[in-house]
C-alpha cells in the first residue's frame, strides 16, 4: 500500500484531473466525478464547482470517505470540509494560480467551500 501512495502522489504531481468516487447520500451508489484538484505537499484540495451547492461535496458532508482516481493508481481516503471563508479563499487562490484565474471563474461558479484531503 505504501508503493502506491507514492505512485498517486507521482501522478498527482503530473495531471491536471482526477476521478473523485462518493457514496451517494440517498442511493448508497458509488458517484464518480473527474475533477480539478491542487497537490501541496500532503494535502490535496479540491473545490467543489458550486461550492455547498455541488452534489459530491453535500455526499462527502454525510459520509467522508473518498476514493481518489489518478489515471488507474487508486486509494480511499477521508475528505474534511474547509468552511471558513479566509481557508477557502486561499484553496480558491491556489487554483487560480494552477488553471489560471480565467479558467476558474469559468467552470466554478460558488466560492464557500472546499475540501482537504491528508494523503499521508
Amino acid at each position: 500500500m505504501a508503493g502506491s501512495k507514492n505512485d498517486l502522489k507521482d501522478r498527482l504531481s503530473r495531471y491536471r484531473q482526477i476521478k473523485i468516487s462518493v457514496i451517494g447520500r440517498k442511493s448508497g451508489q458509488t458517484i464518480s466525478i473527474p475533477v480539478w484538484f491542487v497537490l501541496e505537499g500532503e494535502k490535496l484540495y479540491l473545490l467543489p464547482v458550486q461550492g455547498s451547492d455541488t452534489q459530491w461535496y453535500k455526499n462527502v458532508l454525510q459520509n467522508p470517505t473518498i476514493r481518489i482516481d489518478a489515471r488507474g493508481v487508486e486509494a480511499e481516503f477521508r475528505a474534511s470540509p474547509i468552511m471558513e471563508s479566509k481557508a477557502v479563499k486561499s484553496v480558491v487562490e491556489k487554483f487560480r494560480e494552477k488553471y489560471g484565474a480565467k479558467d476558474v471563474k469559468k467552470y466554478y461558479s460558488k466560492f464557500d467551500v472546499a475540501v482537504v484531503i491528508e494523503l499521508d
